[in-house]
């Protein structure tokens, strides 16, 4: 037996690159409303947003949505910091070798999907819809 050899973790850029590539497959009438949406992925959120949250391990949070859903917002919040979602690779990887049944192509996307999710306030379901949709 050729004994398996494993490379580096995959990057922040590679885990960027996942996301752009799911962000680029969600459908047309989501992905018009996305342009001002900032994507970004870091190792982990910072203690001051994990304590915001009531998250006291760093590894339960994959992702997270910060700015106003599209049905919430209005004229008075002109000149409020861009909406962004916001990717974690350490608790991604964490979770996808936990799982070990999907691909981290499939993850980065279903976390993506469910942050942009939250950008239009979208229920669980039509998330899961939406993640359906964008394949």
């Amino acid at each position: 037996m050729t004994p398996r050899t494993f490379g580096p973790p995959p990057s922040l850029e590679e885990i960027e690159q996942l996301a752009h590539a799911a962000l680029r497959r969600i459908p047309a009438p989501f992905a018009d409303h996305l342009t001002g949406v900032r994507l970004l992925v870091e190792d982990y959120a910072e203690a001051a947003v994990l304590t915001d949250l009531g998250i006291e391990d760093p590894f339960e949070l994959t992702g997270l949505y910060e700015g106003l859903p599209l049905g919430d917002k209005s004229i008075d919040h002109s000149g409020a910091m861009p909406d962004r979602i916001r990717l974690f690779r350490r608790p991604i990887l964490d979770e996808w070798a936990e799982r070990g049944d999907i691909t981290l192509e499939h993850l980065v996307a279903h976390v993506l999907v469910h942050e942009v999710g939250h950008h239009f306030g979208l229920s669980d379901a039509a998330m899961h819809a939406l993640e359906d949709e964008a394949g």
